[in-house]
């Protein structure tokens, strides 16, 4: 997204070289505010009719700040629309085209058409960090993170791979993967504790997340290739049998502090913008303390010989709840074969990066008359326009969403010559419902019993025991936990109980408050990561996960009947908002 343009219009109008454009016509002032929201990712798809539906998750906004941005043109003096022919002001004309960086020069249009003669169908080179809709894994050589990848794999979905060792992915994930990193290094690929190994490249196209990543946790004595020590020492139930064995555990490499909480905080931030946030992101407006300015101008048909007239101003007290808004008003005529005004903005210095949401959201004030969206996706005068009429509604404020910028070519049907004027309010883009999680984060069980008081430790795994001595292991997988729900991004956080290599299939079950304790096979995890991804039950929601049977017994499967597939969204709508586990810990009283 480069430019935008906002028309209010009676004939149809020529494409003007803009991001966010608006134009339009009207006559007396309204009182209803409207939300549009335009889906970029259908911007050039073939759908055959526009989506239209009220914004049921519309909150009222507080507007507490006032912009120092001044209006592009003030009018002082009374316009008034006439038809027939009148003067045509050239330095008005000279203006407009200079405030947008000028014409298109000769020379320019020149290799254009030289362009277009030679090569009528050029291609463009593709790159293959450009692909969409790819799952990123991050741990993928580890235990529950290798069997995502292959789960993803056989369901035939996009897979992008970060691990720190080339080699070892290669060799363990096959010579087919897509690996992020810098692959000059065959040591580091991509270290989430190293910021600068994540180059914003490396997430292009990604648009879901699953972290496995771990910090390391080994027998200081090491340990066999099948890690037998390890997994004995896992399941140990008493502190007396665990240190008896010898093998006392230590964290292998980065602390758990690098890992669990610096790392998550790098990772997040590398992928944020590819897979975005609920909220959306601010393209223009005033929202509560949120404030996006952008460079609005006038672009009329004076550039046609016409003598309508237009501006935007910021009225500071004229938003919805008494704050500042955007004001696009103006006087349109039809005098001199004209009858468009319109706004746009400068081009703008980077493109707005939107593939991570479903469209663009405007809030806005409407007057019963037709306006037009334009949005173009490059700064070239000759680029294509993405367009979108809507009709706004007198009376009220309100919120309407469409999913596609579409114009039909017809005369606007409440054109009315005269003075009008719009509030706008905001522009942002949005995720549409229902939304599914976006990053979805293999934690731990445990996470925050270390400080429950009146715990009875001996009942409790060896890192819940031993969560100083591992480096507070738990304390910043929780802190971790709280980054990623902070962060905006719809998530879902899976805490295993003790992880074992038995297959999956075993009944199931999940838990919240992080109580439970038991064990669970990695596949069944891996399994209910992906399902995760498309659930909107999932979304927003951290529990617990154990299978029914006991540690003592080990659970077995018969190749030659399988237990069937598991429908993971009967589990997911069990699960409740805002339950981690810390509601003991903040209602427990302080030590004096």
């Amino acid at each position: 997204m480069d430019c935008c343009c906002f028309c209010y219009t009676n004939p149809p109008t020529f494409p003007s070289p803009t991001l966010l454009s608006f134009r339009g016509n009207a006559s007396s002032v309204g009182r209803r505010l409207c939300r549009k929201k335009i889906r970029p990712g259908q911007l050039s798809s073939n759908h055959s009719k526009p989506f239209l539906q009220h914004n049921d998750r519309f909150q009222h906004l507080v507007y507490q700040q006032y912009s120092s941005f001044q209006p592009v043109r003030t009018y002082k003096r009374t316009i008034t629309a006439q038809a027939g022919n009148q003067g045509w002001d050239l330095g008005r004309f000279f203006r407009t085209l200079y405030f947008f960086n000028g014409p298109p020069s000769p020379a320019k249009f020149i290799e254009f058409v030289v362009g277009k003669l030679s090569n009528p169908s050029p291609s463009e080179p593709v790159n293959a960090m450009d692909s969409s809709g790819i799952v990123l894994v991050a741990g993928a050589t580890g235990g529950v993170g290798r069997r995502v990848v292959n789960i993803l794999r056989n369901k035939g979905l996009p897979v992008r791979v970060l691990v720190r060792n080339k080699d070892k992915a290669r060799s363990m994930l096959g010579p087919d993967i897509d690996l992020v990193g810098n692959l000059t290094n065959f040591q580091v690929v991509g270290d989430i504790t190293k910021d600068s190994t994540l180059a914003p490249e490396y997430f292009k196209g990604v648009k879901k997340v699953i972290n496995a990543v771990s910090v390391i946790v080994g027998p200081k004595e090491g340990d066999t290739p099948d890690r037998a020590k390890y997994s004995q020492v896992r399941f140990c139930k008493l502190i007396t049998r665990y240190l008896s064995l010898g093998w006392i555990r230590q964290i292998k490499g980065d602390s758990p502090e690098m890992v669990e909480y610096i790392g998550m905080k790098i990772l997040i931030n590398a992928v944020k913008a590819s897979v975005g946030v609920r909220s959306g992101k601010l393209i223009y407006g005033y929202e509560g303390n949120s404030v996006k300015e952008l460079a609005w101008g006038a672009l009329d048909d004076i550039v046609m010989g016409g003598v309508s007239e237009s501006s935007f101003q910021v009225d500071p007290t004229g938003g919805e709840n008494g704050g500042p808004t955007g004001l696009f008003k103006g006087v349109v005529s039809t005098a001199n074969n004209g009858g468009f005004t319109s706004i746009r903005t400068r081009n703008f210095p980077v493109s707005e990066d939107l593939s991570a949401y479903d469209g663009l959201e405007l809030r806005l004030k409407g007057d019963g008359r037709r306006y037009k969206l334009i949005v173009r996706m490059s700064s070239d005068w000759d680029t294509i326009g993405y367009t979108l009429s809507f009709d706004t509604v007198e009376g009220q404020w309100q919120s309407l969403m469409f999913s596609k910028f579409e114009y039909d070519g017809k005369l606007n049907p409440t054109f009315v010559e005269g003075a009008f004027q719009l509030p706008v309010s905001s522009i942002r883009s949005y995720i549409k419902d229902p939304i599914t999680p976006r990053f979805v984060h293999v934690g731990s069980a445990g996470v925050t019993r270390t400080e429950r008081p009146g715990l009875d430790l001996s009942k409790q795994p060896p890192a819940v025991r031993l969560n100083k001595e591992l480096g507070f292991i738990l304390t910043f997988k929780l802190k971790g936990e709280d980054l990623i729900r902070e962060s905006g991004i719809p998530y879902t956080i899976v805490r295993p109980c003790a992880l074992t290599e038995e297959p999956a299939g075993a009944d199931l079950i999940f838990d919240q408050g992080d109580n439970i304790t038991g064990k669970i096979s990695r596949e069944e995890v891996a399994r209910i990561c992906v399902a995760a991804l498309e659930s909107p039950y999932a979304c927003d929601k951290t529990f617990e996960v154990k299978s029914v049977v006991p540690f003592s017994d080990p659970f077995t499967v018969d190749p030659e009947n399988p237990p069937p597939e598991k429908d993971y969204d009967v589990y997911f709508k069990t699960l409740k908002d805002g339950i981690t586990g810390k509601e003991v810990l903040e209602r427990s009283p302080a030590a004096v």
